[in-house]
């Protein structure tokens, strides 16, 4: 049974940091594919950070310089380090991994966690 379970949500002040982990468990954890989203009320998800198909982090503008993606391969868990943080990064984080991720391809992600909640207060 393919598992992602986030964890390291919560509620910070605006200018905080937090660090979320994403424990996959079920599947061959291959390194690449795997991606934090994030989903606010009555806003689209938007992709936050990646690892893509050729070992890259690639983050969203609106991260860009604040958040850190990272993984521990020998522990299948991937990272999202979140630091001078913003009321408007307050949102539901996801996990996610590609269940067939090729080198240099396109990454589909198809494996979702639950979600942890991030709250940033002014």
């Amino acid at each position: 049974q393919v598992q992602l379970v986030e964890s390291g949500g919560g509620s910070v002040q605006s200018g905080g940091s937090l660090r979320l982990s994403c424990a996959a468990s079920g599947y061959t954890y291959h390194g690449i594919c795997m991606a934090w989203f994030r989903q606010a009320p009555g806003k689209e998800r938007e992709r936050v950070a990646i690892i893509d198909s050729y070992f890259r982090n690639v983050y969203a503008d609106s991260v860009k310089g604040r958040f850190t993606i990272s993984q521990d391969n020998a522990k299948n868990t991937l990272f999202l380090q979140m630091d001078s943080l913003k009321p408007e990064d307050t949102a539901m984080y996801y996990c996610a991994a590609s269940s067939r991720p090729y080198y240099s391809l396109a990454c589909t992600y198809d494996y979702w966690g639950q979600g942890t909640q991030v709250t940033v207060s002014s």
